[in-house]
This record gives C-alpha cells, structure tokens and sequence, in this order.
C-alpha cells in the first residue's frame, strides 16, 4: 500500500509538473535519504566524501559507505546519533539512559554504559575519535555531512572498529564569505529547535564561523521521560597563511539535561517449578505508559522482589541528566613536492552526572573521561603506479567513573580508574596497474595498554523466613553506608532484626592491574572500473576492539574481539546519470566477541560487564537506487537482506532456584552444580532485522519564482530481538515507519518554510529490551511517537 501510495504521490506532481530549472534547487531538499537524492536538470548531482581520509566522489569509493547529507539531518529532524537508524538501513541507533547511545551496525554492536570496555562502532567528529559513546550528544548541527562505515576500519582510523564507524562532519569556515543560517521550528510536545551559524572573513586569509543549536522538547513517556534538553555552540578559526599550508582551530562545548530516555513495563514472569515452564503475564499498560506514571507505579507494586521476600516498591527517584561535554582540536595541512602531510591534534572531556531508569531499577553514574590524541597523515604523490598514504596514531584516555545501583533488594557499588594509551602506525598503497584496474593493501598495527584500578561491593537483602512483608527495601544511594542497614564484612551476612531477613554482602572484588594488546590489521583490495560510470570491487579486511579489565568476579579480563569481513560490490550510473544502481555483498565472521549486559558474576552480584561469548556469522546484500524519474522526479530505494548467526554463544549463571528466563537452552554444569551453562548458539543476532527497506520520493512544484517541495518516505523492517537474553517480550514484530513533508519557497533558496509529520502511523515499538530479574518482569524503551511542526529557514 505504501509503495502505491508514493507511486500516485509522484505521479501527479510529475504531470502537474514539467520545468527542469527548478531540479537543482529540489535537490538540496531531497537530500534525506541514506545516500541524499540530489537532482539536476541533466542528472543525479555527485557527492564528495572522505571516507577513505581523501575526497573523492561517492561513486568512486570503493568501500561499503552511506552519506547523509546537511540538508536531509535538518529535514528529518536528526538532532543526535539515535535518530540515524530511520535513515541508514545498516544502523541501528537506541537511546540508552543517562543520555548514551548504543550503536549497531548489520547486528554488531553493544551496550557500552560504562567507561571500562570501547564501543564496536567507532565515532569520529571532525576526525577525531570520541571514545564514549555517552560523549556523542550535542554534534548535530551545522554539519556537512554524516558517513556511515559498514564493516571493519582496521587500517586508515584513528582507533580499530569491528563493526563500523559514524564520521560526523562539521561544515568548516570559508575564506571570502560572509554567508550564514537560521532554521527554527516548533511541533507537538512543546518541541522547539533553533540552529544557526555564521562565517565571516578576517583579512584575505583567514575566516570565523561560529554555530549554535538549542533542542528541546517534552518527554514522549506518559512520565514525562523520554525528553531532550540539549544547548551546543562550536567556534572555528581557518587560517591559510601561505598556497601550501592551511591551520583550522576549532572549539566546541554541549550540555544535554532533562529526564533522558525511558521505559516501559512489557509483562511479568513466573516460573512454575510443577510444569517447569514461565508463566507470562503482559503488562497491558502499553508502550507510551512510562514506568513513573501511576498506572505503571501500581503494576510495579504487584511485583516480588526476588530475594526480599516482598513486593518492590514505586520507583524513585526521578531520573535526570546534567551531562557536560567540551573539547578542542586543530587541523593543520601542509602540501610538499613529495605529497600532503596532515596533523590532527585534539582534546576532549566528557562530564557525565545522570541517574537513569531504563532497566526499570535506578542507576547513577558520576564519569569524568578525558582524551587526548595526536594522529598524522602522510598522502603521497604518485611514485610510477603507487598512491600510498601512510600514518601514526596516538590515544591517551583517563576515565574515572563511580556508578551505584539501585533494586531495592540489590544495592550494587563500583568505582574505576582507567588509563588507556594506544599507538598505532599504518600504511595503505594502491597500485594503478592499467587505466581501470586497482590494486590496494594496507597495514595497521596497534598496541593498547590499560592501567585499571577498580572495585565492586554488593548487598542483598535475603529472607530467610517464609516471608518478609516489613523489611526495609534499599533506597537509591550515592554510597554504601548510605543504605541505613547493618555493613557486614566482604563475604558475610548480617541480620536486620524484626523482619526475618539478613543482609548479605557480596565478597569484595578488587581489581588492580594492567592489560596488553597488539594486533596487526589488513586490508586487501581490487577494484576495476568497469564502464565510466561502474566500478566493481571486492576487498578482504580484518579489525579488532581491545580487551580490558573490570570489577567483575571471574571476568576480571575481558579478551579482545577480531573480525575477517570480505565484501564484494558495484557502484553504477545509467542512462546519461539519470539512474544509480548500487550494489553489495559481505561476509562477516567475529571470533572471540564481546557482549556487555547486566548479568550476575561467579560470586553472585549483578552487574553490568562484558563477556567473551564466543563467535558470529553474518552475512546479506544491500542494494541501493536513486531514480531521476523526470527533471523534478526523484524517487529513492535502499534495501537490506542480513543473516545473522551466533555460532557460539555460551555463558554461565548462578544456579538459583529457576532456570533463567530465556529461549536458549539451559542446564546446570555438571562440574560446578552451583552454576547453569546457557547456549544461545545458532540465535540470531539482536538489534538484526532480516530485512530492512527504505523508500521515499521527492517531487518539485514550480510556481512561478517560487517552488514547492512534497516529500514522502517510509521504512520497514521486519521482526527482530532486542534483547540479548532472547526471552518473550524482547522480539519486535515487523514494522513501518512513515514521514512527510511539504515545503515551500523562492527558487533562490534564500529561505523556506516547511511542515512536517514523522511516524504518521504512530506505531510505538521496542528498540531495545531488558529483563528487570529482581522484579520478574522485562521493560522496553521504545522509538518516538508520531511528532509534527513547522520549520522555517533563512540564509544568507
């Protein structure tokens, strides 16, 4: 139905429609797409990336690489990393709590709450590595573009990544120009926006350009979570002394507040030892009812609390966010007889204070991250048939992080101190063996040491009556002494006197160490330029993300994961540029993979860590087609076929009273009867639907000296878990998504005004699950609701 509906869309406006001035100026705001649809009179319009650390036309990149532009972040209303995901079928991008993001490409990627273990998808703003994913808020504004790299980034990025990167691109001064913008709006949910910049020269050698953006907007939970409160301001300098040599200085600084992203109850669970089986209750409260909201506060009160011997409590207390994030960096670029040299110092910190609530208990993180980072780039000119570039890296990033746990019957503690030095060297040369066929190799090698200083204490509260109904349930406090209980030595019990429950207190984990690790990471290619407009080529790379260290009772250490991906494809133009076909195949196969989820460790404390589960096979397609249907016609399509398969994943639990809650096959060690072995071999990967599609269409109306734009487009994926414990109410049914826009203006551009409606069908559903174990229940955070507004723009 969707695809008629677009189809009629277009071909009314297509016959009401016929003059190919206005094609080019349509272009710029049909630039929303994954690879932004950008027309002119004769042609699709050519986009200029630098992915491969060089600017080259897309359709000349041999890499697997989506791009969306300036214009189409505005137009869809991309204000953060979470909202890329509608765009790019590849990516999936979930709000966590605290204001942190959890990135997943083609079902590579994890849950990185805390600052002891590295994303697998590698951020990079203005070339820099960011190395929290938490520090990725306030950097969408006055951007150029965004790529995002599928697959491993083992040779030419500033840190190694297995399952991709996402290069943020600020749009950067220009000499001579005196030019600026202004982009506000205002929709449902009391949301407003305003983005602005302003470039202005100093001197005929050099130029300012300040930026700015404000967000905010009600929170989409009936609790008023789910919110947004983000200010941001960047300033550059860009300085060109001499032909040669070009200096740009750039300094920017974000604050993100309100409540942070929330969550919903999904059902209960109860095992039943008679038929051995859970017994699942839904909720019925729905995905808009946030876990505050009163309804959702009486259903937790019919919730047990596990070892307590009672039912919880109403959560509390109410989240928040007051996250700071500020740095500086410099581009410096030096031309030679022999080739380029580029030097890209920068500094970064990241100051985070939140308590958030998306595993439906409270959880307040106090983080302070500071980096540091040197890399340097050398791409030479042609010696006979070699282009080579070649490069070092240095990383240094301190992290220092207290983080308390709140479940009532659970009061969790942790403290670390992380410093991370890595160094890396890399070379990449291309031979130019005839006119149309390529050869390309490349190295890195990398070495990561870690210092790591950190410690984990644990409560419980445990009944040991046949039940506790007046025992005291822990608060949400900063520190352990806060708890207003007995402290019982590491290890021991203590009994709270009256209510026929002890507290028990986990044995102490310290851990106080360093970590190694080295690898050398490759990259092998062929290209070949098949037709003016077609190139095919194929590649084999490997990558790999560092171990580490944390306070967990045995998983202390953490091993390093290491991908092999191999990748075939074909970028082609047809029928005078009026027509791209792009097309991709890849296999990826992960050995030792890391997965970061809250869990329970040997001693039997709950944590959030990271485990080595064992190995992975993915692998699909992905075509992409852009269509100048007429002058002023632009029709978009990209899919995605994706197989996923965990080849090994295994864990081990304590053993309990219950099996745990999930599809994958459990049984208790028979050589440790104190634990259970839990096999999720052969599931699919969560946050991987099997097929993606996106769709849209962009057609122009002139009117005289001015034009009108309508926009339609639509994503659909189809079933998928969000949920690593692969458990009833973490699977997501298929789903559309739907937005439009009409937009109108001069043809000069100079301004516009525009309204909009996104998820028209409001359809609410699970972007990421989790069970809340002490409560016997799982808890979603789920995508926005159906928003609209209006915007306007003026430039000048």
């Amino acid at each position: 139905m969707r695809v008629a509906l677009m189809a009629s869309v277009a071909f009314f406006f297509a016959v009401a429609s016929t003059s190919p001035a206005t094609a080019q100026q349509a272009s710029s705001d049909a630039a929303a797409r994954p690879i932004p649809a950008a027309a002119a009179g004769t042609g699709l319009n050519e986009i200029i990336v630098t992915a491969q650390r060089r600017s080259e036309n897309l359709q000349r990149a041999a890499v697997p690489v989506d791009v969306v532009s300036a214009d189409g972040l505005i137009k869809n209303g991309v204000v953060g990393p979470d909202s890329l995901g509608t765009l790019v079928p590849a990516l999936s991008a979930t709000p966590a709590g605290g204001g942190r993001v959890n990135f997943f490409l083609r079902g590579v990627g994890n849950f990185t709450a805390n600052a002891s273990f590295d994303s697998s998808i590698a951020f990079n703003y203005d070339s820099v590595y960011v190395g929290r994913p938490g520090s990725t808020g306030g950097l969408f504004y006055d951007l150029e573009r965004v790529e995002v790299l599928k697959g491993p980034q083992g040779t030419l990025y500033g840190r190694n990544a297995t399952g991709g990167a996402i290069n943020v691109i600020p749009a950067h001064p220009k000499l001579g120009e005196t030019s600026g913008y202004v982009t506000g709006s205002y929709g449902n949910y009391n949301a407003y926006s305003a983005e602005a910049a302003i470039n202005v020269p100093l001197g005929a050698n050099a130029a300012l350009r300040v930026s700015g953006n404000l967000i905010k907007h009600d929170g989409y939970l009936s609790d008023g979570t789910s919110d947004d409160d983000t200010k941001a301001v960047r300033a550059q300098v860009l300085v060109k002394p001499t032909s040669d040599l070009t200096i740009r200085l750039s300094a920017d600084y974000a604050n993100v507040r309100g409540a942070g992203a929330g969550t919903s109850y999904v059902n209960t669970y109860r095992y039943n030892a008679a038929t051995g089986q859970y017994a699942v209750t839904p909720s019925g409260l729905g995905p808009a009812i946030g876990i505050y909201d009163p309804a959702a506060q009486a259903f937790r009160d019919t919730l047990h609390a596990g070892p307590a011997g009672r039912n919880v409590e109403n959560i509390a207390p109410y989240p928040y966010v007051d996250n700071e994030f500020y740095g500086a960096n410099a581009e410096i670029t030096l031309t030679t007889g022999a080739g380029t040299l580029t030097v890209i110092p920068a500094w970064r910190v990241g100051q985070e204070n939140n308590i958030s609530d998306t595993f439906a208990f409270t959880a307040k993180v106090v983080q302070h991250d500071q980096q540091f980072s040197t890399e340097a780039r050398f791409a030479g000119n042609r010696i006979g048939i070699f282009d080579y570039t070649l490069g070092a890296m240095f990383y240094n990033e301190q992290n220092k992080g207290h983080y308390a746990i709140g479940q009532q019957a659970l009061a969790n503690f942790q403290d670390i101190d992380q410093n991370l030095t890595s160094l890396a060297i890399f070379a990449r040369a291309t031979a130019h063996l005839t006119d149309a066929l390529r050869i390309v190799g490349g190295a890195r090698h990398t070495h990561d040491h870690k210092t790591f200083d950190g410690d984990a204490d644990g409560y419980t509260i445990v009944c040991v009556a046949p039940a506790c109904p007046t025992v005291p349930l822990f608060p949400q406090v900063d520190y352990p002494g806060q708890l207003g209980v007995p402290q019982p030595a590491p290890g021991g019990v203590a009994p709270l006197i009256g209510t026929g429950a002890i507290v028990a207190r986990a044995p102490a984990e310290v851990v106080n160490q360093g970590f190694n690790a080295g690898r050398v990471t490759y990259r092998g290619a062929v290209e070949y330029d098949v037709a003016p407009h077609s190139l095919a080529y194929a590649s084999v790379e490997t990558g790999f993300r560092s171990g580490g260290l944390q306070p967990v009772s045995g998983y202390e250490v953490y091993k390093p994961e290491y991908i092999t991906a191999y990748t075939i494809g074909s970028k082609n133009r047809f029928f005078d540029n009026k027509l791209q076909l792009n097309i991709e195949g890849f296999l990826w196969k992960y050995r030792d993979q890391q997965l970061a989820s809250i869990t329970v460790d040997s001693s039997g404390r709950q944590g959030f860590f990271v485990k080595n589960i064992g190995r992975t096979t993915n692998y699909g397609a992905e075509v992409e087609a852009r269509f100048l249907a007429t002058p002023l016609t632009v029709l978009n399509a990209q899919g995605q076929y994706l197989h996923t398969k965990y080849d090994s994943f295994q864990y081990t639990v304590p053993t309990g009273t219950a099996p745990p809650y999930t599809t994958c096959a459990s049984t208790i060690d028979a050589a440790n009867p104190a634990a259970r072995d839990v096999d999720c071999s052969g599931k699919p990967a969560y946050n991987a639907p099997v097929w993606t599609l996106n769709m849209g269409i962009d057609q122009t109306i002139p009117l005289g000296d001015f034009k009108a734009v309508a926009s339609v487009d639509t994503q659909y994926r189809t079933g998928r878990w969000v949920g690593f414990e692969f458990a009833q109410g973490e699977y997501v049914g298929p789903t559309w998504q739907t937005n439009a826009q009409l937009s109108f203006g001069p043809t000069t551009g100079r301004w516009s005004i525009a309204g909009y409606i996104r998820n028209i069908e409001n359809n609410r559903f699970a972007v990421n699950a989790n069970t809340f174990a002490i409560g016997s229940a799982v808890v979603a955070t789920t995508n926005p609701p159906r928003t609209y507004g209006v915007r306007g723009s003026v430039k000048f």
